[in-house]
This record gives structure tokens, C-alpha cells and sequence, in this order.
């Protein structure tokens, strides 16, 4: 079996925030599983199963620095580089539709090819769709949040609705979807009735038991209450839903505002946050590295994450890992996990009851005792690499079962 994961931006364009983190790690998972097979001769993985991923240079406004054409090692993962033509959001790249185009063909004669693509609404997303459509290949599709009704109507919305229209809609209803929340599922079907949708969570990064070594001693009442906001710094965050809601507040607290976004857009925050008189009371630190993410988080009490639309939010999970507790809105495709495992708090999207949220989870020391206890118990059990990536082969194998009967 192969597997071909074609995605717009890869690592290291970590620019693009978490479904970078998400492709990377599932794509690395499920390498080291090949591998894994092959040493305990496993008779499936000797089949010359094989993971290659196709990607572009995109990183952001720059290109990554990466040999183009030529396929390399990315942490373990066969990955080629090809230059795109169109900056964000389009990223046009013929170079990879003609590599797939022959890819697909060198592989037809063996018929157990998947090609998985990863996010929506890009013309490498897209045209690649087609093109395995035309040679009648399987294809698994991971929206990453792009099929909800938030981002149908949010950034270049006319240009979505006419691609959704001419081509979107008819290559929707020939994919697999994998969603990675039942949230994320209900929004796609609401869409489109794609040939089947499988929800399975991402592979999420961790520290793993060390974790709770990283975690500082800050549950008890403090002369400040730490807040945290880690994520890619874009609209549908709903930091000005924060900042209004911190401004109403009656407790001394600080709020750290780590990630990168639009210069402009950043700008723009700060200067709301200075008219809310909380200029003095935020720290913006910009991108955090890999190595001290995990670090930051374990030294505040609260992670928030006021959302307008999340399919999966990687780092809800990646808090937890260390036992910070989490604030996140109804619309965060993780809520329903915080709320059966009592990992934090659930807001709406109203400054009044997220400012009533943080005010309980500011009050509520011994429940943030006891996440700080737990959660990095309960997140290595439920998000193991090895699990989840065995569940991602499981939906390959059945996809190429149903393509061949």
C-alpha cells in the first residue's frame, strides 16, 4: 500500500501554525510504524508499503529555503519540494500536479494507492483532488477547518463559493473525509455528503510523562493570575472577544499572547488594547520555538482560546499534556473532551460570560490543582501516537478494500 500526502505547506513552515505541527506528526507517526513492521518482519509492511509526501515551498509571504524536484528526508519522511506559482492562499504549483499526475500512473498497475489530502479551498488541495479522480484513485480528504460555515463566509468568500460551485462541490461528494471532532463532522455534513467521514483525532506532539516535571507550582492564590493565548494570531481567534472580556474583570491578572499573524492585523489588537487600558497588562512574545512551548505553557495558569471556529485546537491538547487548564469556546472542536474529562472551562462568545469564566477558573484552586494532577495522565493514554496512528492505517486499508469490491 502507498499512501500520498499532498499537502500546500509542510515543515518546516511552521508560519502556518498547527496543521503544520498535525501533517508533520502524522506523516512522521506513520513512517516510524513502516519501520516498525519491518523490523518484527511484519508480511504487511514487507508489501513495499510506502509514505511520500508532496508539497510546496509556501511559507507564507517567503518560500522555504528547500531543494525543489528532488525528494529528501524531513524528519524521517520522504518529502519533495515544488515551487508554487501563486503566493497564499492559492498556491498554485503545476510542478507537483504533473509529479502526482506520474506518480499516480507508476502506480496503477498495483492498485493500493490512497492519496490523502490535507486542508481545502487551495488550488494544490483542489486540483490534486482531481487529478486522482481522473485516474479514479481514493482519496482521503482532511479539511483542517476549512469545511465549516465560518470559513465558507469569512476570508475570500466570493472566490470560495464560485470554486465550491465549478469544481468544490462535485470532488467533495467523490473524498473520504477524516474529521477530527464530531464538531468538524457536523459541519462538513451540513455542506456536503462526502463518500464516507471517519473521525479521528490528531497526532498531537507531547512531552509525555516527563510532562509534569515542566509544571511550576502556581495553583495556589496568586498576586497575579497568569493567562495564556498560544495559536496562530488571525480573526477567528476572537482575542478582541478577550480583551473586552479582561477588561471588565476584577482581579489582578496578566495575559501572554505568544504566535505570529498579520502585522497589520497585530497592530490593530494592540491598539484595542490599549483603549481598554490593557496595554501594561499583556505581553506579546511572538512565535514560540518547538523546544519552550511547553515550558511557557507549564508556567500559567490558564490557556484561552475564545475561538470562532476550531475543528481540532492541537493546543488544548499540548497544554493539558502539561497540566494547565484550558478555557476554549463552544466552537473549539475539542469542547466535548474538556468537558467529559472536567479539563477546564466552556464559554460562549460573549465578552460577559468569557470575563464569567475566567473569574471561575481564577477562583476554582483546587479544581486546576487537580487537572494539574491529572491531565497529563489522561492525554498519554487517550492521544498515543501509536494508537492513532494505527487507526489512520486502518481507514487506508478500508478505503482500498471498498475501491477494489
Amino acid at each position: 500500500m502507498k499512501i500520498f500526502h499532498i499537502t500546500a505547506s509542510y515543515k518546516p513552515a511552521y508560519i502556518y501554525g498547527g496543521p503544520i505541527q498535525s501533517v508533520g506528526k502524522l506523516c512522521e507517526e506513520l513512517c516510524e510504524n513502516k519501520a516498525q513492521g519491518v523490523k518484527r518482519n511484519d508480511q504487511e509492511a514487507k508489501i513495499q508499503d510506502a509514505i511520500e509526501v508532496f508539497t510546496t515551498t509556501a511559507n507564507g509571504k517567503e518560500e522555504l529555503n528547500v531543494e525543489t524536484g528532488k525528494q529528501q528526508n524531513v524528519d524521517g519522511v520522504p518529502v519533495t519540494y515544488f515551487k508554487r506559482w501563486t503566493k497564499d492562499h492559492s498556491h498554485f504549483s503545476p510542478g507537483l500536479l504533473i509529479h502526482l499526475r506520474s506518480a499516480i500512473i507508476c502506480c496503477a498497475q498495483d492498485n493500493k494507492l490512497v492519496i490523502h489530502v490535507h486542508a481545502w479551498w487551495n488550488l494544490v488541495s483542489v486540483l490534486s483532488c482531481l487529478v486522482a479522480k481522473w485516474y479514479k484513485v481514493p482519496v482521503v480528504l482532511s479539511p483542517r477547518g476549512m469545511l465549516t460555515s465560518y470559513t465558507q463566509g469569512n476570508r475570500n468568500s466570493l472566490s470560495k463559493k464560485i470554486l465550491h460551485i465549478i469544481i468544490g462541490k462535485s470532488l467533495l461528494k467523490y473524498v473520504h473525509v477524516h474529521a477530527t471532532s464530531e464538531q468538524e463532522k457536523n459541519d462538513v455534513l451540513h455542506i456536503v455528503q462526502p463518500k464516507s467521514i471517519t473521525i479521528i483525532p490528531n497526532l498531537v506532539d507531547v512531552p509525555g510523562a516527563e510532562s509534569t516535571k515542566l509544571k511550576v507550582k502556581r495553583t495556589d492564590h496568586v498576586s497575579t493570575f497568569k493567562l495564556l493565548f498560544l495559536s496562530r494570531i488571525e480573526e477567528k481567534k476572537g482575542l478582541e472577544l478577550l480583551f473586552e472580556a479582561l477588561a471588565s474583570v476584577n482581579f489582578n491578572f496578566h495575559l501572554t499572547i505568544a504566535g505570529s499573524g498579520d502585522e497589520n492585523y497585530i497592530k490593530s489588537l494592540k491598539l484595542k488594547a490599549e483603549s481598554l487600558k490593557l496595554g501594561e497588562r499583556i505581553n506579546w512574545i511572538g512565535q514560540v520555538g518547538n523546544e519552550e512551548k511547553f515550558s511557557v505553557m507549564a508556567n500559567h495558569d490558564l490557556l484561552v482560546l475564545p475561538s470562532h471556529s476550531e475543528n481540532f485546537a492541537n493546543v488544548v491538547i499540548e497544554s493539558l499534556s502539561v497540566g494547565t487548564p484550558v478555557l476554549v469556546s463552544q466552537h473549539v472542536g475539542l469542547v466535548d473532551y474538556v468537558k467529559a474529562n472536567e479539563l477546564g472551562w466552556i464559554c460562549s462568545l460573549e465578552p460577559e460570560d468569557i470575563a464569567e469564566k475566567i473569574t471561575d477558573a481564577y477562583k476554582a484552586v483546587a479544581k486546576r490543582k487537580t487537572i494539574a494532577h491529572l491531565a497529563p495522565k489522561i492525554i498519554a493514554k487517550d492521544f498515543s501516537d501509536e494508537t492513532l496512528a494505527e487507526k489512520y492505517m486502518e481507514l487506508y486499508r478500508g478505503i482500498l478494500n471498498k475501491n477494489v469490491e
